[in-house]
């Protein structure tokens, strides 16, 4: 069997959950059946060299093209050419892990990963250009409709599927990602002072990881934080600060002015990027971790956190409450005092904290990479 896999989201360089799904999801899919032989298509006139250990597995083969991905996705989404299967030699069964317009033959199977529906909830969440890029060269629900089997990362995002795109039930199939962070062991403990420095970490802070966008609630995370400080910090809380990591994404300009406005302007630390490998460091050093996001297909941050026993707050809408389960105090993203609350029972109650730590751990252990590959591949090998 010949599986065709998409990988045009990796060619921008950067890593958000689509790209995070992907890296740590292929490495198991090639591992379970080494008879599998799998062709990945590499497309970008501009483009970020692939180096991973799997390439060089004897079943994987990249296939790299060069047309500019506004003219492939142009003639994809409007003349449904070309057919990407005869691009990379004929596949059994193409993989699209995110809903890029991917025509294929009539004898080729397709299955499509779809992460969240944001876009469609939210379009005052994205730039205009982005908005402009979904409606005239991307079609989600065109992707969808054009599928022979949906993975969705939730039964939240497959709720949405079947709400807004009437897509039949029996067509998804709901396979949960995995969580890949560690905890921080004895080995790596010789990092955390070169870390602290690296990204200017203060001794205690309230941790947020993740894109820098509206979407993110981010301006509603530093007001809670500004009510918390004002209102409810107790001596052992009162020299803590509030830590926002992660790259800038789209609109964050008010998010920035937010935070340079605010009274609490000197206790806000926005560290820019952080590689992979320093991400566990953060969370062994964050005191509490709060995820306000207004809407997640299915939330890698929080169970990062919970796998490292970082007592986790997070938003009761779409997917979280559904994978966070009773690991994490959930609040309404847009009741700032319930933030605010949520902030002052964790970081002042002992007890709580203890209690949060032993019921994240056990949840985040049921998320694993070798879990979603082995039931992604099932797809795969049974459409």
């Amino acid at each position: 069997m010949t599986i065709g896999i998409d990988l045009r989201i990796l060619s921008r360089g950067v890593i958000t959950g689509v790209e995070q799904y992907i890296l740590n999801l292929l490495p198991y899919i090639f591992l379970l059946d080494k008879s599998i032989k799998f062709k990945l298509f590499y497309n970008a006139y501009h483009k970020v060299k692939l180096n991973y250990p799997w390439l060089d597995s004897s079943n994987v083969s990249l296939y790299e093209f060069k047309i500019p991905n506004k003219i492939l996705f142009l003639s994809t989404t409007y003349f449904d050419f070309p057919k990407l299967d005869k691009l990379i030699g004929s596949v059994d069964v193409y993989f699209n892990p995110h809903f890029f317009p991917a025509p294929v033959t009539s004898n080729c199977k397709k299955v499509v990963t779809f992460h969240d529906l944001s876009f469609e909830y939210f379009p005052n969440f994205f730039s205009f250009n982005q908005r402009i890029w979904q409606k005239f060269l991307v079609n989600a629900k065109r992707e969808a409709e054009s599928a022979d089997k949906i993975i969705a990362v939730s039964d939240s995002t497959k709720q949405d599927l079947i709400d807004l795109y009437r897509i039949d039930s029996d067509k998804i199939e709901v396979i949960y990602s995995g969580i890949a962070i560690d905890r921080v062991k004895d080995e790596m403990s010789s990092r955390v002072k070169e870390v602290k420095l690296k990204y200017n970490l203060p001794e205690k802070f309230i941790l947020y990881f993740g894109t820098i966008e509206p979407r993110k609630n981010l301006i509603g995370l530093i007001k809670a934080f500004e009510l918390f400080k004002s209102n409810f910090s107790n001596k052992n809380a009162r020299n803590i600060k509030l830590v926002i990591a992660g790259a800038r994404g789209w609109l964050y300009r008010n998010i920035f002015g937010t935070a340079l406005n605010s009274q609490y302007k000197n206790d806000i630390i926005f560290t820019g990027f952080v590689e992979e490998n320093d991400k566990p460091i953060f969370y062994k050093l964050a005191e509490l971790f709060v995820y306000p996001s207004f809407f997640e297909g299915f939330g890698f941050p929080p169970l990062e956190a919970m796998s490292a026993t970082v007592p986790v707050i997070a938003s009761n809408t779409s997917s979280l409450s559904e994978v966070i389960k009773d690991g994490a105090i959930l609040v309404d993203p847009y009741d700032i005092n319930e933030i605010a609350l949520a902030m002052k029972m964790i970081l002042c109650d002992k007890k709580l904290r203890k209690k949060l730590k032993e019921k994240s751990l056990k949840i985040a252990e049921e998320f694993s990479w070798r879990k979603c590959a082995e039931k992604t591949l099932k797809v795969l090998t049974s459409v």
